[in-house]
C-alpha cells in the first residue's frame, strides 16, 4: 500500500494503479501541457507525437483517477493551449536570446516550448489546437461529467511576440465528477459582495431603465420601489429570488459574501526553486476548499512542486502525488517542510480499511 502523506516518485500510471478503489475525495491537477517543456524524463507526458496521443494519454491517466475517486468526488484540471505549426524555441536562437522568463534571460533551451510543426489531417499552420477542450470532450465520453469551465485569468501573463492576434492571458480549469450528486461547498469559497450591488438591490428602478415597462406577459414595475420582487414576473421558479439574496448577501452577517464567479483572476507567482510551471498556491486552494472537507485524500498524479500538497496540508486534508522527476520531488517535500513547519504531515502507510 502507498503512504499518503507522501509524494512518490514513480510514474503516475504506475501510483495510481496501486491505489484501491474509492479512496479520494478530490483529484486537483495540472498535467505537462503538449509541447510546452522539455523536462529530459524517458516516458514524460507532453512530448507525444500528436494531439490525439496526448489526449489519449490523458483519458488514460484520469480513467484511473476516476476509479479512485469516491463516487461523491471531484476533479479539477487545468490545461493549456497551443497553435498548430509553430516553430517556437526549439532551435533557434534569435527566439532564445529575446525571451525571457519572469523578467529575466532564458539560459536553459530545454525549458522552451517543442515545436508542433508537420502535416496533420485537421490541423492548419496558425490553428489554435484545442487541447483543453479536446481532453475535456473525451472524458466527458468516458462518462465523467463535464461541469464546469473556470477561466483562469492572469494579469501578470507572458507577453507574446505576436502582432495577428491577442496575447493570450488565460487558461481553464475544468471540474468533472463521477456521478451527477457530488460534494461541493459554495460557501467554503464565496467571494465578498460588491457594494455596488447591494446598493442596486435597494435603490428602486429609474424611468430610463429597459424594462421599466414591465416584461411581455409580466407586471410593470413600481418606479422607484425596492426590487425585493425583482424576478417575480417572470414565473414561479424566479419567486423571492431577490427578497431571499436581500436577507442572504445585503442584510445578513458581516461580511457579506455571494457565489463565486467562474473567472478567477490569479496572478502567476515566479518559484525560487528551478521549476517554470508551478501554478498559484490559490488555485489549488479553492478546488481543495470546494471539493473537499478536513481530513479528506487529495490526489496529484502530476505532483511537480507540490503546490496541490501544499494548500492541501495547509487546510487539514491528507494528500498522495506522484512525479516522474526525482528533483522535482525534492523540491517538493523542501517546500514542503518551509511552508508548513512544525505542522509537516508525516507520512501514512496503514491509511485504508478495505471494504467488507
Amino acid at each position: 500500500m502507498l503512504a499518503i502523506n507522501t509524494i512518490h516518485p514513480i510514474d503516475c500510471l504506475q501510483g495510481l494503479r496501486q491505489l484501491p478503489d474509492d479512496c479520494v475525495q478530490c483529484c486537483v491537477s495540472s498535467p505537462p501541457y503538449f509541447h510546452q517543456r522539455d523536462y529530459g524524463m524517458e516516458g514524460q507526458f507532453g512530448l507525444e507525437s500528436s494531439p490525439e496521443e496526448y489526449v489519449a494519454r490523458m483519458v488514460e491517466v484520469f480513467q484511473e483517477v476516476k476509479r479512485v475517486l469516491r463516487p461523491d468526488g471531484v476533479l479539477w484540471l487545468n490545461l493549456g493551449d497551443g497553435y498548430w505549426g509553430s516553430g517556437k524555441a526549439g532551435n533557434n536562437p534569435e527566439y532564445q536570446a529575446r525571451h525571457k522568463e519572469f523578467g529575466k534571460p532564458s539560459s536553459e533551451k530545454s525549458r522552451f516550448s517543442k515545436p508542433t510543426t508537420g502535416k496533420h489531417p485537421v490541423l492548419k499552420p496558425k490553428d489554435l489546437i484545442g487541447i483543453p477542450w479536446a481532453v475535456a470532450f473525451a472524458l466527458r465520453e468516458k462518462g465523467w461529467f463535464l461541469r464546469q469551465e473556470i477561466i483562469w485569468a492572469k494579469p501578470n501573463c507572458m507577453p507574446e511576440s505576436i502582432s495577428d492576434r491577442c496575447t493570450r492571458n488565460h487558461e481553464q480549469i475544468f471540474m468533472f465528477s463521477r456521478n451527477s450528486q457530488y460534494y461541493y461547498d459554495a460557501d467554503a469559497i464565496k467571494t465578498p459582495v460588491l457594494d455596488s450591488s447591494a446598493a442596486r438591490m435597494e435603490r428602486g428602478m429609474g424611468e430610463n431603465h429597459k424594462y421599466v415597462e414591465g416584461v411581455p406577459g409580466g407586471r410593470k414595475h413600481t418606479l422607484l420601489s425596492p426590487r425585493d420582487n425583482k424576478q417575480d414576473q417572470h414565473g414561479p421558479r424566479h419567486k423571492g429570488f431577490n427578497a431571499r439574496w436581500k436577507e442572504k448577501a445585503v442584510e445578513g452577517a458581516q461580511p457579506k459574501m455571494a457565489n463565486r464567479r467562474t473567472v478567477w483572476k490569479v496572478s502567476t507567482r515566479p518559484l525560487k526553486e528551478k521549476h517554470f510551471a508551478a501554478f498559484p498556491l490559490e488555485i489549488p486552494t479553492l478546488c481543495i476548499l470546494a471539493g473537499s472537507k478536513p481530513g479528506d485524500l487529495i490526489l496529484d498524479p502530476f505532483m511537480g512542486a507540490g503546490t496541490t500538497a501544499i494548500a492541501a496540508a495547509s487546510h487539514q486534508r491528507t494528500f498522495i502525488g506522484f512525479e516522474l522527476n526525482p528533483s522535482y520531488v525534492e523540491m517538493a517535500v523542501s517546500r514542503l517542510k518551509k511552508d508548513l513547519g512544525m505542522f509537516m504531515p508525516s507520512p501514512v502507510e496503514d491509511w485504508y480499511t478495505p471494504k467488507i
